[in-house]
């Protein structure tokens, strides 16, 4: 069974995770949700508390394939301001295992130098934080192992690439289909 990790910081985007983690489970993704503080409670942008599977501190990466940063503020920037995220990022980033990043988030990767000649996208305004990236206005970018997206808005649709990634486009399929999302359903 593929893994996969939801970072959480004070601050998060709650749709972005949490859609993230919902559209995964539903695809047979084992997830893990990874609070970057000492205790699991962890305060969305819109004031939602969450509680999260595991602190950082806590959480074995060995078999994960997948981490991914859901934006929002000051989520992003506590996710990026955070030592050992930033180094575990460095890490699955150089075994080219998948990495993803939505809203505000790819800026996290950008200041990390992994979007250099890549194609990417972000929050509408936040292009300049894609360093050395070919910003692109899809919902969802893929390049190379590294995926990004856009915001809230297409918080489903970067989870279902992410599905497709860990698991193929037929499980992401059917789970597009279970979930009434977009056309043809």
């Amino acid at each position: 069974m593929k893994q996969a990790c939801v970072f959480l910081a004070d601050g998060f985007e709650e749709i972005e995770g949490l859609t993230v983690v919902d559209v995964l489970r539903r695809g047979g993704v084992e997830v893990v949700t990874v609070s970057i503080k000492e205790e699991k409670a962890v305060t969305g942008r819109s004031g939602i508390t969450v509680m999260a599977d595991q602190t950082f501190g806590e959480t074995d990466f060995s078999g994960t394939d997948l981490l991914v940063l859901p934006g929002g503020m000051p989520g992003t920037t506590n996710l990026r301001d955070y030592a050992p995220l930033t180094e575990l990022l460095r890490k699955f980033y150089q075994e080219k295992k998948w990495l993803g990043a939505i809203c505000a988030a790819p800026m996290v990767f950008g200041g990390l130098g992994f979007l250099e000649g890549r194609k990417a996208t972000i929050y509408p305004g936040m292009e300049g934080e894609l360093r050395g990236a070919k910003p692109v206005t899809d919902r969802v970018a893929v390049d190379g192992h590294v995926v990004t997206s856009r915001g809230m808005g297409t918080a489903i649709a970067f989870s279902l690439m992410l599905l497709e990634k860990l698991a193929g486009a037929e499980k992401a399929e059917e789970i597009r289909k279970s979930i009434v999302y977009g056309h043809g359903v």
